[in-house]
């Protein structure tokens, strides 16, 4: 018992010390480790009917870790915004769009981020965002709604080298708010894939790179990036991505929709701050809606 707490506390402190080898077992353990939290239950019970002198001290350790890592997102949302963003990946299968839309706005956003829209689902998508968003800004499957105007606009080359010509899934847009002009990225990065060889990560994580060079080099202060980035933000092969942009502490899972355990869509910002996080109600997607509130 002792020796599975001393495991788990070790985890879930170095999992970035879990080598990248075949299989990728580092990004397995780091899209599910909130997880491991379940874990601790389990041992003190096992512990107490075993040993509990020894045992549940040991439990202790991994209590410690667990709250260390994830301990802020119990800490209460600070409400105060200048901005609401969402972000959803829509499904390119989704039966409802305009009821999507209906429910995204619920949330009363100023911007909302799509991927997966489909040229010929675009009207349809338009109509129901309506007046009270008359500006946006589509390239291949990623789309962005805003309540303010663009003033700069363009395609975002995030393509990994193996991948067609015809696979667009980035744009970047500058937004003039109230509050100052935001650089916006709107990305799908490639799926990921889970086999009996563990997690191919290879296109997401260099479509992830290309992200990243795009963040290094862009030159407004404010920037927001709303995307599926196909991992969660402790997954190393984000970290192109994590390392030059934060978000608030939550869980907000997003994806699968019936029953998410992870998020991996984001909302992460520089020079701007993310004060909470959550996941809206499902849609006609697989994956769940994430909204976010942002302070300048």
């Amino acid at each position: 018992m002792a020796a599975a707490a001393v495991l788990v506390a070790g985890v879930v402190v170095g999992h970035r010390l879990i080598p990248e080898v075949s299989g990728n077992p580092g990004s397995i353990v780091e899209t599910f480790l909130p997880w491991s939290g379940l874990s601790i239950p389990v041992l003190a019970v096992l512990g107490w009917w075993r040993r509990p002198a020894v045992a549940l001290p040991a439990v202790l350790l991994p209590l410690v870790a667990w709250m260390v890592v994830f301990g802020p997102v119990l800490l209460p949302d600070d409400d105060r915004h200048d901005l609401i963003a969402v972000q959803h990946n829509a499904s390119d299968e989704n039966p409802d769009p305009a009821g999507t839309v209906r429910e995204l706005l619920r949330v009363s956003p100023d911007l909302v981020a799509l991927g997966e829209v489909l040229p010929e689902v675009l009207p349809t998508y338009a109509a129901a965002f309506g007046a009270a968003y008359p500006y946006r800004a589509a390239y291949g499957t990623v789309a962005l709604w805003s309540r303010y105007p663009l003033v700069a606009e363009g395609a975002l080359d995030i393509r990994p080298r193996a991948f067609g010509d015809d696979w667009n899934r980035g744009l970047r847009a500058v937004v003039r708010t109230p509050g100052g002009d935001v650089a916006v990225f709107v990305a799908h990065l490639p799926s990921v894939r889970m086999g009996l060889q563990g997690f191919a990560t290879g296109p997401r994580d260099e479509s992830a790179a290309r992200l990243g060079s795009a963040l290094t080099t862009e030159p407004t202060e404010r920037v927001l990036l709303l995307g599926d980035l196909n991992g969660t933000v402790q997954d190393r092969g984000l970290r192109p991505v994590t390392e030059q942009l934060r978000t608030h502490p939550a869980f907000a899972f997003s994806w699968p929709a019936r029953a998410p355990v992870a998020r991996i869509d984001q909302i992460l910002a520089r020079g701007l701050t993310v004060t909470s996080l959550w996941s809206l109600p499902r849609t006609g997607s697989d994956h769940r809606p994430i909204a976010a509130r942002i302070r300048f």
